[in-house]
């Protein structure tokens, strides 16, 4: 027969609840636990990142910008005259010397004008030489007149001279003496006068001959001025080179001062860097440069800075000192990269994917392992193309991370793999 066992039930139900407070205190316990663990590192592929090593030494600051090389001269050649394009005899492209005749211009107004412009020159030529024969012959009978006047003059003196001796010895009288002197006297006054008005003569003669000089200088001139108006129908290029553009067309009418061609000389370029106005600050005239021609590069210094900036960008010419690479020839899209300084025994890094000057960023300083990254604040000084000066934040042989890591911004430690 069974026996029944008092407290069995009793010592069930407070095992029971024992085993569920247990249990409910190893679930909180746990809880608690999975909530302060720190959430795990973002893994990412260490293959996929530019790293770098921070070093100490001397830094090259350059900034670096996109430009072409053109001509150093360059030779617009304008219409002097209204003009019809009768013939394009140079195409653009060609090499051309100083009396090339690049195109040829017609106006019958112009050969006319310089036909009547030559004979009016001929005609001022005539009268000038009429003019200054006639004032000749005038001056040659002045000067006779005044020659006789002054002989004249000579001989009253003569015999004055001898009536003053003959009446000294009584042999003519007092009145004939005084006769001849009075005579003498007159003779002075007008051997006086006669040179005076030979000078006068003299005067007269070279202002009407200057008159007359100015009126063929002022035929000269328009003479020349049409011959060059008649020579400038024959446009040459004035300048040896290759002849870059004919901005006209057969038929075309022109006027003066349109422009009918461009020569430029090849063997004389300069490249137009355009500088980032951000870095264009330090660039200053007469530091060094180099151009990359894709097919060589060429020495340089800077020549010119453009005073105002255009587009986010400061045009900078650089004037070439080295040898010419094959291929070089205006037009020619370079790569030029502009020496600023030198900086000695500072601590540098590669350029990161983002930052500026002087400014602080957050990088990711690869752990001794290797195995982790974590985010550090670096304070940036001096910049260059490739290269940033490291004021504070990193050490010498540290390694971080250059690439962009703009999409770990919330992330303070990566997990490399």
């Amino acid at each position: 027969m069974d026996i029944p066992r008092e407290g069995h039930a009793e010592k069930l139900r407070r095992k029971r609840i024992l085993y569920i407070i247990v249990g409910v205190g190893l679930l909180g316990a746990a809880w608690f636990a999975v909530a302060n663990l720190e959430p795990a590192a973002r893994s990412i592929e260490a293959d996929s990142l530019w790293m770098e090593e921070v070093k100490r030494g001397e830094m090259l600051r350059e900034v670096r910008g996109p430009g072409t090389l053109v001509p150093e001269e360059i030779r617009w050649i304008g219409a002097l005259t209204d003009g019809r394009v009768e013939r394009i005899l140079i195409k653009p492209g060609a090499e051309v010397t100083e009396d090339s005749v690049i195109l040829e211009l017609s106006n019958p107004a112009v050969e006319r004008a310089s036909r009547d412009a030559e004979l009016q020159l001929q005609s001022a030529e005539a009268d000038y030489l009429d003019l200054k024969v006639r004032l000749d012959s005038e001056q040659l009978s002045q000067q006779a007149s005044a020659a006789a006047v002054e002989a004249d003059y000579r001989e009253a003196v003569l015999e004055a001279e001898a009536n003053e001796q003959l009446s000294s010895d009584g042999l003519i009288s007092n009145i004939e003496l005084r006769r001849s002197q009075i005579r003498a006297e007159q003779l002075a006054n007008r051997h006086r006068i006669e040179q005076q008005r030979l000078e006068k003569t003299a005067e007269s003669l070279e202002a009407q001959l200057g008159s007359q000089r100015a009126r063929l200088r002022q035929a000269e001139a328009l003479f020349d001025l049409r011959k060059r108006e008649m020579a400038g129908l024959e446009v040459r290029a004035t300048l040896s080179g290759v002849l870059q553009q004919v901005p006209v067309e057969e038929g075309q009418q022109v006027s003066p001062g349109t422009n009918l061609a461009r020569v430029a000389r090849p063997d004389l370029l300069k490249a137009e860097l355009r500088i980032a106005e951000t870095q264009a600050k330090d660039v200053q005239v007469g530091q060094v440069a180099r151009i990359d021609t894709r097919n060589g590069v060429i020495d340089g210094q800077v020549q010119r800075i453009d005073p105002a900036a255009q587009d986010g960008t400061v045009t900078v010419d650089v004037t070439l000192t080295g040898d010419l690479p094959r291929g070089a020839r205006p037009q020619l899209s370079v790569d030029g990269t502009v020496e600023l300084e030198r900086l000695e025994d500072v601590l540098y890094v590669g350029r990161p994917a983002y930052g500026q000057p002087f400014g602080k960023i957050g990088l990711f300083r690869i752990s001794e392992d290797g195995g982790t990254a974590h985010r550090v604040q670096v304070e940036l000084g001096r910049s260059s193309v490739s290269t940033f000066e490291i004021v504070n934040g990193l050490q010498v042989g540290d390694k971080v991370i250059l690439s962009d890591t703009s999409a770990y911004d919330n992330e303070d430690t990566l997990r490399l793999r």
